[in-house]
């Protein structure tokens, strides 16, 4: 039997123990504070696209996880109304990304962040600007 990869995931809170997707890629919560966030993982070789570099969707996917736990700072669930990305260098298998999130501005129910993800020598590898929206829902239970 496999074990499941979200048992590995840190996070106290309940949304990331069952983040099963950032778990699999193998991500690390360094930092969870209300509005802000800190988020690592090391690039793997099947996360390089054909050109063996690391798969942009990869790097979005990291930046989103960040942003994700940045704007959930409530009872109520928040969730992404869109986001946008600007890579700015190429990262290989073995590298160590990591996303940085930060709340700009909220306003009502809504909310803008950063993200910078940087490599492993502090260099920026992308930007990311996500919007979020705060439902009425709360956060589902075990």
């Amino acid at each position: 039997m496999t074990a499941d990869p979200a048992e590995h995931f840190a996070g106290a809170r309940e949304m990331l123990r069952r983040d099963r997707a950032s778990a699999a890629l193998g991500m690390v919560v360094e930092r969870d504070e209300p509005g802000e966030s800190v988020v690592s993982m090391r690039v793997r070789e099947d996360m390089t696209n054909g050109f063996a570099i690391t798969h942009g969707g990869l790097v979005f996917a990291l930046a989103d996880t960040a942003f994700a736990i940045a704007c959930n700072e409530g009872d109520d669930v928040t969730v992404a109304a869109g986001a946008d990305i600007a890579f700015l260098k190429a990262t290989r298998a073995g590298q160590t990304l990591t996303a940085h999130a930060r709340r700009r501005a909220l306003s009502g129910r809504g909310g803008l962040y950063d993200v910078t993800v940087t490599d492993e020598t502090g260099d920026v590898v992308a930007e990311f600007r996500g919007r979020s929206f705060t439902t009425r829902r709360a956060h589902p239970s075990e």
